[in-house]
């Protein structure tokens, strides 16, 4: 029996306007997907502090849409390596706490790097990428200023309808998600009462800044200043590498904190650049130069991720969660956002076989609401292993990063043992097979409405109707 021909376009609505989001709504553009974007801020405004994405990531960005990439590219993204003989990119860890040689006290020895491939990772400025990327999306998809405070099922035909707390409202065939660590829709699928609704303190902070190029030089040499290193030692670490055409140097610390967070509402307060050096004042000299050129005044960002209570489910019906707001990870594998790219890739990807479905014919799906939520749940079984595994992962090379056995010139060797297992780490991430992805995505997604046909069709002989069920929301 043929389905049901859906004349009218799938409306999604995409909740936060950040880097994901956007990215998201650009790809379902591409698939002439009706996408509306909600972003409570005032405008697209995020802190100049760096990032960087994999080659891997860059290649989903351009399977989506290739003017996310192109973005990317026209917001300074640069590589993190510059090696004149050598056009790879490598992670670089070195000793960033001990004196290695008495005659020099600057000297650091290089304990190991990775090959990350050619062009393997791109540094670039969080605001710059934002605001190439927002010239991607039509300005008529994006309503600033709604910030959500309820979803609730709406009529029999199993669209959705998002509250705002300016007493708007909006209605939609499925909601995602993109709202961050701190999400409202991830606190509205769990409850309020549930602590997979909230990021938790790692005990991690994080101190960050811009350094002009010529000062980053100064401080850590031509090589160091151009190329990403990573400096580890008991309890702390700190990482940089160039953004903005070469022109700016991404450089941030991250401190053990063994104390509890005070106000999980919270996660910036302000501090002073002598904080932070009375921090590393034992360090390399270099370091302490690179810290000289931090802000005075400075923020100090309690790290939160949701490793203690992840999400035990990404989907709810024909709501479900992307990025952050999924899986927030803590950055000490500088994957978040990529993980996230591949969220919007398996998104992208399931909304396309959607439309697919809907179209008519053998083996396709009912109605709207029974295709989104067969979609969303084969979004579930294929990203949240991998991507909570990233939040888990994350954890485990900042612990190894901060090992005590730094400051212990007899453990040296124990602690650099260390190396190998965060290779392993981490190429399975820069090495992510998107194809196989996609390949997952497209066979689960076919053998869900195949399935659900089936047990439609039972159902309806049997006198049980469709049996799709009511999903109820939180307030």
């Amino acid at each position: 029996m043929p389905g049901i021909v859906e004349e009218s376009p799938i409306e999604i609505a995409i909740v936060g306007g950040g880097i994901i989001g956007l990215c998201l709504a650009a790809g379902l553009i591409k698939q002439d997907v009706k996408v509306k974007v909600y972003e409570q801020a005032k405008g697209f405004r995020e802190i100049g502090a760096g990032m960087a994405f994999t080659a891997n990531a860059i290649r989903c960005m351009g399977l989506m849409n290739p003017d996310i990439a192109s973005a990317l590219r026209s917001g300074g993204s640069v590589a993190t390596s510059l090696d004149k003989d050598d056009p790879n990119d490598y992670l670089r860890w070195t000793d960033g706490y001990n004196k290695r040689r008495k005659d020099d006290p600057t000297y650091q020895p290089l304990l190991y790097k990775i090959d990350a491939g050619y062009k393997g990772f791109e540094g670039t400025r969080r605001d710059q990428f934002l605001e190439a990327l927002v010239k991607v999306i039509p300005q008529d998809i994006v309503e600033l200023k709604k910030r959500l405070d309820t979803i609730e099922e709406k009529g029999p035909d199993g669209r959705v309808q998002l509250k705002f707390t300016d007493g708007t409202t909006a209605v939609a065939d499925a909601v995602i998600g993109c709202d961050g660590i701190k999400s409202r829709v991830r606190e509205i699928m769990f409850g309020s009462d549930n602590p997979a609704s909230y990021p938790h303190y790692t005990h991690k902070v994080a101190y960050r800044a811009l350094v002009p190029m010529e000062k980053a030089i100064q401080a850590l040499g031509e090589y160091k200043a151009r190329n990403q290193h990573n400096h580890v030692g008991p309890n702390a670490h700190l990482i940089h590498y160039p953004v903005a055409n070469q022109t700016m140097v991404n450089a941030t610390a991250f401190l053990s904190d063994p104390n509890e967070w005070p106000d999980d509402k919270v996660t910036v307060m302000p501090a002073l650049r002598k904080d932070l050096e009375e921090s590393f004042a034992d360090w390399n000299p270099r370091l302490m130069a690179l810290i000289q050129h931090f802000p005075e005044k400075l923020d100090k960002w309690a790290v939160y991720d949701t490793w203690d209570f992840p999400a035990p489910f990404f989907n709810k019906g024909v709501v479900c969660l992307a990025g952050d707001a999924a899986h927030a990870s803590s950055p000490h594998h500088g994957a978040g956002a990529c993980c996230g790219i591949e969220d919007a890739l398996c998104l992208v990807t399931l909304l396309r076989q959607v439309k697919a479905s809907l179209r008519g014919g053998e083996g396709s799906a009912a109605t709207k609401k029974e295709a989104l939520t067969s979609a969303f749940e084969v979004y579930n079984g294929v990203r949240r292993t991998r991507s909570q595994w990233l939040v888990n992962s994350s954890r485990r090379v900042c612990d190894l990063y901060h090992q005590p056995e730094w400051g212990h010139e007899q453990k040296w060797i124990k602690a650099e043992t260390c190396f190998e297992e965060i290779k392993d780490r981490s190429l399975k991430i820069w090495h992510f097979d998107y194809d196989g992805m996609i390949k997952q995505t497209v066979e689960e997604y076919a053998k869900k409405v195949s399935s659900s046909k089936a047990g439609a069709a039972n159902g309806k002989a049997n006198g049980n109707g469709n049996g799709t069920a009511k999903v109820n929301f939180y307030k």
